[in-house]
């Protein structure tokens, strides 16, 4: 098939192509006056590191920065574009009255270094919160300051092993399912363990038989992502966690898809020691850009005393911060990020709880766990699903449907992109061949997923029927084509020059003939 004829100017209509800003700005030229710069004269603490030569910025009218800038946001693509069927990372609505409420006076100017008497609303929102967390989980104390969820999976594997060594019983080895979420072994890594995989079954669950050989007194934890990255229900919690703590080692979870189980199973109850919870997969906060990430880690008794610094307590009084460790009644590792945790988050996250209420919670989890079940059936005849039965949140396929078609797993997701629709997350879980991850969330209506299920299919169609060379090339419509992937790979440009961008350089200049 003949290359189609491109536009001279590179533009797709009215979408207009967006050279880098370095290629449209010039040094001498600002879109301000501004007076000769006049340094003080003094010491020279720079020393050889002074600058010697101009610095090189881009000088741009106003119209022509914001032209920039609005062009580049309206080459995003978003949960508020349309379907984001990323799995294994929750791409959820951010209701906009959660935005409402974090911006309301009194909550969107507080300042962290603050008197504690001036910020006892805060204080109340943060205990608050943290109660609604407990009880959702079934566990007695909360973590607030992690950063994210990866930052919520180290201090949850630093309480445990603070736990073990003030019991005078360090370990060396961590055990990690193979259907885990791949942070769970780099965080066992990052806390000095020998991480250890546990393999999964035929029905893609934590083979028990294989866990228990790997079982004795050297193991401090497992780690477990739950529902995992199958899409699956772990159905044995409860015999991992009778199996794990009669060998003296604590039973950690990864909660990053506890939007699946919210309001249905307490992690508690199944003997669970510790768990992170990503804020924005279950809790309806910004993700991906959008705002910083938010990983608060329940635990249990014997790990409470070991939760870092500052945390919100309630008294007579009102409510104070223990922010120092020689304040606080346990042994906490210390502090792990700088003042009380993302503030800004918690609001959101509260805003949602309060709004969906217990009951919509419980809903919102049945709903995600339905979409799901939706696409897996609606397509198991025309991809290939590589477990039997239903699934949790999210729905996995593997790549026999492609075989002998010529088309990859990265070719079938590239092609979505021209059908306007992000990629599914691929080659994810890793015990799954050419993996295809799609989870829909709770907030896609009928509608939306039978467009999505019409789309796969007729690819699936197309990909069968021999048309390997569409893939191939795919996307075409995307403002960049594909890139040379094994090129970028070994041969990266990680810095721009004049003249360094051939396809935007190539285009204006044909345009300024």
């Amino acid at each position: 098939m003949a290359e189609p004829m491109g536009t001279i100017s590179g533009n797709r209509g009215l979408q207009i192509e967006e050279p880098l800003i370095f290629e449209q700005g010039s040094p001498v030229k600002t879109a301000v006056d501004l007076p000769p710069a006049n340094p003080p004269k003094g010491s020279d603490r720079l020393g050889s590191a002074r600058r010697r030569g101009p610095i090189g910025l881009p000088g741009l009218s106003e119209p022509e920065a914001v032209r920039h800038y609005l062009r580049l946001s309206q080459m995003n693509y978003s949960i508020d574009s349309g379907l984001f069927p990323l799995g294994s990372c929750t791409m959820k609505h951010n209701p906009r009255l959660n935005e409402s409420v974090v911006r309301l006076p009194g909550l969107g100017d507080l300042h962290p270094l603050q008197p504690v008497s001036t910020v006892q609303g805060a204080l109340a929102l943060i205990h608050e919160l943290a109660h609604w967390l407990k009880t959702l989980t079934g566990l007695p104390a909360v973590a607030m300051s992690p950063g994210a969820g990866a930052h919520g999976e180290l201090v949850g594997l630093m309480t445990i092993r603070a736990a073990l060594e003030s019991r005078g019983d360090p370990r060396k080895r961590v055990l990690v399912p193979e259907s885990a979420h791949g942070t769970n072994p780099a965080t066992a890594a990052a806390c000095g363990y020998v991480v250890e995989a546990i393999p999964a079954d035929a029905r893609g669950r934590v083979d028990l038989a294989a866990l228990r050989t790997k079982l004795g007194p050297d193991v401090a934890a497992i780690m477990v992502t739950n529902p995992n990255t199958c899409g699956l229900f772990e159905t044995d919690m409860q015999h991992i966690a009778d199996a794990v703590h009669a060998h003296g080692a604590f039973f950690y979870c990864d909660g990053a898809n506890f939007n699946a189980i919210v309001g249905r199973v307490r992690p508690g109850d199944l003997g669970i020691d510790g768990m992170h919870i990503n804020l924005h997969k279950t809790f309806s906060t910004p993700h991906g850009g959008g705002g910083p990430g938010s990983g608060p880690v329940v635990l249990s008794k014997e790990l409470a005393r070991f939760a870092p610094v500052a945390y919100v307590v309630e008294d007579d009084g009102g409510f104070s911060l223990v922010e120092h460790e020689m304040h606080s009644d346990g042994k906490p590792i210390g502090r792990i990020k700088g003042f009380h945790g993302q503030f800004g988050m918690f609001v959101r996250a509260l805003a949602y709880m309060m709004s969906m209420g217990g009951d919509g919670l419980r809903q919102a989890s049945a709903d995600a766990v339905l979409n799901a079940n939706y696409i897996l059936a609606e397509l198991r005849d025309d991809l290939s699903a590589p477990f039997p039965g239903s699934c949790m949140h999210e729905a996995v396929f593997d790549d026999r449907f492609l075989k002998d078609t010529g088309v990859t797993t990265l070719d079938f997701a590239k092609a979505l992109i021209d059908e306007g629709i992000h990629p599914m997350t691929v080659y994810f879980p890793l015990v799954v061949h050419g993996a295809m991850l799609i989870e829909p969330t709770e907030t896609e209506s009928k509608a939306s997923l039978d467009q999505f299920v019409r789309t796969l299919r007729g690819l699936a169609q197309r990909a069968k029927a021999g048309h390997c060379t569409y893939f191939h090339e795919a996307p075409r419509m995307a403002p960049r084509r594909r890139l040379d992937e094994t090129r970028a790979a070994r041969n990266p440009v990680l810095r721009w020059r004049p003249g360094s961008n051939p396809v935007t350089a190539s285009k204006i200049g044909k345009a300024a003939e």
